[in-house]
């Protein structure tokens, strides 16, 4: 597949370079030159999202950070902190030709049952979807789009 595919995100301008005839994409938030996978491309059109269109500020996001769950080390995408630096939107993604499912759903909320975020987003870059968690009620929310802060 190719790297560079058009998102359902609006545009935004990345920083992009090649080294020995790979694409490398400059994280926004990480400072750094990353390989640009299907997966990081998305990724990083979603970090762009987050802090141009929505108003998150870079210092407030995190980017594949690792976890502990059921003994087992996983790494969450992106999670977007409020500013008490509480764990507020975590984003689950995934490569533009990875249909989002069920086992979707399960790594997203394996990683919820640990940071407990008020909002979750699952996302290839095509289709994205976002729930708001009541926590009092113990129900989940379809939203339309991801909220802006």
């Amino acid at each position: 597949m190719e790297v560079i595919v058009p998102l359902n995100f609006p545009p935004t301008k990345l920083d992009l370079n090649r080294k020995s005839g790979k694409i490398y994409v400059k994280c926004l938030v990480r400072k750094k030159s990353i390989l640009c996978t299907p997966e990081e491309w998305v990724r990083q059109h979603i970090i762009a999202h987050l802090i141009h269109d929505l108003n998150y500020p870079t210092t407030l996001v995190g980017v594949e950070k690792s976890i502990q769950y059921n003994g087992l080390t996983k790494r969450w995408d992106i999670v977007v902190f409020n500013n008490e630096f509480k764990p507020h939107l975590l984003v689950e993604c995934k490569a533009p030709t990875i249909t989002l499912s069920d086992d979707t759903l399960k790594q997203v909320f394996s990683y919820q049952n640990q940071l407990n975020c008020e909002l979750i987003v699952i996302s290839n870059g095509l289709d994205t979807h976002t729930w708001r968690i009541n926590k009092e009620a113990v129900t989940l929310e379809k939203l339309d789009a991801i909220p802006g802060r």
